[in-house]
């Protein structure tokens, strides 16, 4: 009996393995045609496909002339409101006019460029993947004739986690915000869920590796993943609230939005900010809630201060206001044009520190596990690197930071935090 059950199961195993799609749920779509007419994040000219569950839909869009982007929109047609990319397939890696994307009878999803070129695919062929389907939470799945999920679209996300999707150890660990409106590959920021914390990155165009502008007080020894989670509000059984949830309980993050949660998302934008939307999909018209900014005018939970670019390439930031430009002669008006003096060629001795008192560089605030130095061994170090722009220095903790990149510094009451900057002698 053993054996005929074991034949069984392994027989079963074979032909689930080795199922094909039916031929009525193959397809294959072309990027050509007409554009659609409604206004879309970004302004981009977009085709959509017949693949979707209203309010998402599966789309080709450019921001750029023939340089297309296979993603899923958020919004339904219906609604004069802005629809929102939550999921993208192949960003930074886009494909031109008449790219086709493919689910044939082997089960694999396939983009490929006019050329035959493979941009992106699930890597699913002959793995038992019976259909394919947009869920009701804008997770896109492939899945075996039992409904198992093969692939999801939730395991590979872009800049945005939807309600029930999750970062997590030994998957997708972060999220990467877009470079900028027009263009559309991997930014400076990302949202990096890490062993024993949640923190955000920001990459410097000069610095040698990112440094983290924001790290969440988690209060966990270690950590299995976190989730975006929709939740009834216990004071209010008609609204919902947000939670992004730490694996081992406790939230990082909490929105109650004006509308029914459930269709919600978390991103981490092109400013480095780290929002929460909600879509109210009854309406025409004032469809979008943003009912969380991790930075905000008001300072809370954070500052827009703490943004590295938040006053451009050099600017002096104060109650979420660009106030000043740094200057060898003192402060001057901001405008977006401000930037630092760009100090000697390498290897000359020709500069000089101007200082700042009161400040504080992006990277200062949570930063840690620094050891103690003497500030003129600060400055030493700071002088022996020709990368370096200048230098910041907490008299209280002896806390040393050397910078590559100034941006916006960030002033502060207690005049023990000083900063100096390079410049040229005269």
């Amino acid at each position: 009996m053993s054996k005929l059950f074991s034949l069984c199961l392994l027989l079963s195993i074979f032909f689930i393995a080795h199922s094909t799609v039916p031929p009525s749920s193959t397809f294959k779509f072309v990027n050509e045609g007409e554009f659609g007419p409604y206004i879309s994040e970004y302004v981009p000219d977009y085709r959509p496909l017949p693949i979707g569950t209203s309010p998402f839909q599966l789309m080709f869009y450019n921001t750029t002339p023939n340089a297309y982007t296979l993603a899923l929109r958020m919004g339904t047609r219906r609604s004069e409101s802005l629809t929102r990319w939550v999921w993208e397939a192949n960003r930074g890696n886009p494909v031109r006019e008449n790219a086709t994307l493919t689910f044939g009878k082997d089960g694999n999803l396939v983009l490929a460029d006019a050329d035959g070129r493979v941009a992106w695919q699930t890597n699913t062929a002959n793995k038992g993947v019976a259909g394919f389907e947009v869920l009701p939470n804008g997770n896109m799945v492939l899945h075996d004739s039992k409904g198992n999920f093969i692939w999801q679209s939730f395991d590979s996300p872009t800049d945005t986690l939807l309600v029930g999707q999750s970062l997590r150890v030994g998957g997708a660990t972060r999220l990467v915000s877009r470079a900028s409106q027009k263009e559309n590959s991997d930014g400076a920021y990302s949202l990096v869920m890490e062993s024993k914390r949640l923190v955000m990155y920001y990459k410097s165009p000069n610095s040698p590796k990112q440094y983290f502008y924001y790290t969440f007080n988690t209060l966990q020894d270690r950590l299995q993943n976190v989730t975006l989670n929709c939740n009834p509000d216990s004071y209010d059984n008609s609204a919902s609230e947000v939670t992004l949830d730490l694996s081992s309980g406790g939230w990082s993050v909490h929105a109650r939005p004006k509308f029914n949660a459930t269709l919600s998302f978390l991103r981490i934008g092109i400013d480095g900010n780290l929002r929460i939307y909600s879509y109210n999909n009854k309406v025409d018209y004032m469809a979008w809630d943003v009912s969380f900014n991790l930075f905000s005018r008001d300072g809370f939970p954070e500052s827009e201060c703490q943004l590295p670019e938040r006053c451009g390439k050099f600017g002096l930031c104060e109650d979420s206001q660009c106030v000043a430009c740094p200057s060898p002669s003192g402060l001057l008006g901001w405008s977006k044009n401000c930037e630092p003096v760009k100090p000697p060629a390498c290897g000359s001795k020709d500069f000089y520190y101007y200082k700042l008192e009161g400040v504080d560089h992006s990277m200062s605030k949570y930063a840690s596990g620094s050891v103690a130095v003497k500030e003129d061994d600060c400055g030493k170090k700071c002088s022996s690197d020709c990368k370096c722009m200048g230098y910041f220095y907490n008299k209280e903790t002896s806390k040393c930071t050397i910078a590559y990149d100034l941006q916006t510094l960030t002033k502060v009451s207690n005049s023990t935090h000083v900063g100096y900057i390079k410049a040229p002698k005269r």
